[in-house]
Formats: C-alpha cells, sequence, structure tokens
C-alpha cells in the first residue's frame, strides 16, 4: 500500500509562489513515477508535471513550462511542485499521484492523494 500525503496549498495573489509537497510512503519508490495533477471547478483533471523517481527525469506540462517545476528528495521521500509566478487560472486542487508509466494522462496512476487547494486571487 501506498500513501502520498499532499501539503504547501493556500491562498495567494497572482505573481506569487507556492511549493506543494508529496510525502511518500509505503511500498519503496525507487523505479517509479510520480506527479502532480490539477483539477478547477467545473474542468477535468490535468496534467501538470511527472518525475521518474530513481533517475529525476521530469516532464511538464507544455503551458506550465517555466512557471512550475517538479523535483524530489530522495532522502525524505518527498516530491515538490514549485509554483511561481502564479495565475488566478491556476486556482484548483492539485493532487499528488504514483504510478509506473511516465505518463501525462490520469488514468496511468495508481495512487493519489487527497489533494491539497490552490487559489490565486488576482
Amino acid at each position: 500500500q501506498v500513501q502520498l500525503v499532499e501539503s504547501g496549498g493556500g491562498l495567494v495573489q497572482a505573481g506569487g509562489s507556492l511549493r506543494l509537497s508529496c510525502a511518500a510512503s509505503g511500498r519503496a519508490f525507487s523505479s517509479a513515477v510520480m506527479g502532480w495533477f490539477r483539477q478547477a471547478p467545473g474542468k477535468e483533471r490535468e496534467f501538470v508535471a511527472a518525475l521518474i523517481w530513481n533517475r529525476g527525469a521530469t516532464r511538464h506540462a507544455d503551458s506550465l513550462k517555466g512557471r512550475f517545476t517538479i523535483s524530489r528528495d530522495n532522502a525524505k521521500n518527498t516530491v515538490y511542485l514549485q509554483m511561481n509566478s502564479l495565475k488566478p487560472e491556476d486556482t484548483a486542487d492539485y493532487y499528488c499521484a504514483g504510478g509506473l508509466k511516465f505518463s501525462v494522462l490520469s488514468r496511468d496512476y495508481d495512487y493519489w492523494g487527497q489533494g491539497t487547494q490552490v487559489t490565486v486571487s488576482s
């Protein structure tokens, strides 16, 4: 069993920054993929970024490149999402996910956190 716990969400003004954290526990993540997705009210869940745990390779949604960055801390079993230059349209619930495929599709991820809310005010 895998447990993912997100933190770091909150209210921020446009142009500000937030760093989300996802603490992983349970099964070893040495060969796993970790991803971040987000879901705004009334919209489908969308891919934000993913990372291969033991290689550190990353991929980011094209629309978010340059503003959002995924990273990891192996010692803490934690994945981060650094979000800069936030915009009101970034307002959403952000979810951490774990899986085995380096994928942009939410269906390819087997484990999900409870989500953390990010609200960007204009």
